[in-house]
């Protein structure tokens, strides 16, 4: 599926070698105060470029189709695209007919029969900067509400991986992720995080790392259950993102060595006093912070000689050229910030008709 969402739709286009990339973002309601600057803003973050990402030079210079008239959305569909500046799909020629080791060049082969074998076509990450377009128009349509969302790296490699985030979680400082080459969410670590990818980088390697997505303000009743709950939507958005192989709500994997007395968030008149489910309950929102923390794997474009096949199935190297991003996760630190604005905006939507009572505010 090209589309995202249930009431607030985001649909999205292109191949990172092919002319342009773009799309539609439907549903968004009227009057909403749309920011070109803030949009372009949200694309500079993730364009390519820097010690720390593929040398690829791409301006990401987003133009609005449709949607938008006189700077407030129309609520018909908002359609844009971001043109592709420059491909250098020669750097490709020698993988066209094996299959990249870590890339979906062999799924997309066996089945559809036929593969963009430029960077890997639809399949790269070079379209999750549609993502990003999408979750900036839709974080004006946040602001109405006083919704923040906002993410930053967590762990690099080895560094900070074992920490526990339900200790951790007071202690990341976001505003300090703004400015941060790499959005480390650590001041202290930031030049650690930074040498683990220089070192991965000049070794021909690359490496892994985990992001943290806060969602602050989100009300309480978020979630259409029992099949499409808040955390299982975001978990979908979040998985469904390059690179990601594991998600976690809260506590995350520490709620399976705990007992129910530690994991429970106990309740006195103050509210909530602790937040081990993440801000989720019965996958409806608590109105307590959302946290989510996303696992990237290492980028699978490494500059090492590594063993595959070909497609007629002999054994060949796989020796890449190209531009590749060395930590993956740094860039996709602000798509995981989009899809959760997305899960967020579309969740609002479907719960105005929950019961009577809104719909009689409305009617």
């Amino acid at each position: 599926m090209n589309t995202f969402g249930t009431k607030l739709r985001l649909t999205t286009f292109g191949e990172t070698h092919g002319v342009a990339i773009g799309g539609i973002l439907d549903g968004l309601p009227a009057g909403v105060k749309i920011n070109l600057e803030f949009l372009q803003n949200e694309l500079d973050k993730r364009k390519p470029g820097g010690k720390f990402a593929t040398a690829r030079k791409e301006s990401d210079k987003i133009e609005l189709l449709s949607g938008v008239f006189e700077g407030i959305s129309t609520g018909t569909p908002i359609g844009f695209i971001i043109y592709n500046e420059n491909q250098k799909s020669k750097d490709y020629e020698s993988v066209k007919n094996l299959f990249r080791p870590g890339h979906a060049d062999f799924t997309y082969f066996y089945k559809f029969g036929v593969r963009d074998y430029r960077g890997g076509g639809r399949s790269s990450a070079r379209e999750s900067a549609v993502r990003v377009a999408g979750g900036a128009l839709t974080q004006m349509f946040l602001d109405e509400f006083g919704i923040s969302v906002e993410s930053g790296i967590y762990s690099v490699g080895k560094i900070n991986h074992s920490a526990n985030l339900d200790d951790e979680v007071l202690n990341l400082d976001f505003e300090f992720a703004k400015n941060s080459e790499i959005f480390s969410l650590y001041p202290a670590l930031e030049e650690a995080f930074k040498e683990e990818i220089l070192k991965a980088k000049n070794a021909h390697d690359s490496v892994g790392a985990s992001v943290v997505t806060l969602i602050k303000n989100a009300p309480v009743g978020l979630g259409e259950v029992l099949y499409d709950k808040f955390d299982a939507r975001i978990a979908a958005a979040m998985m469904g993102i390059n690179a990601v192989k594991a998600v976690e709500i809260g506590s995350g994997t520490n709620s399976s060595a705990s007992f129910g007395s530690q994991n429970n968030d106990f309740i006195n008149k103050s509210g909530f006093l602790s937040n081990h489910a993440g801000g989720i309950l019965g996958g409806i929102t608590s109105a307590q912070d959302v946290v989510i923390k996303c696992h990237f794997k290492p980028t699978p474009s490494i500059f090492l000689k590594e063993p595959t096949i070909d497609i007629n199935g002999d054994e060949t190297i796989c020796e890449l050229r190209g531009r590749h991003d060395p930590c993956v996760g740094v860039r996709g630190s602000v798509v995981t910030t989009a899809m959760a604005r997305l899960v967020v905006a579309d969740m609002m939507l479907l719960n105005a008709s929950s019961n009577l009572a809104n719909l009689k505010r409305v009617y």
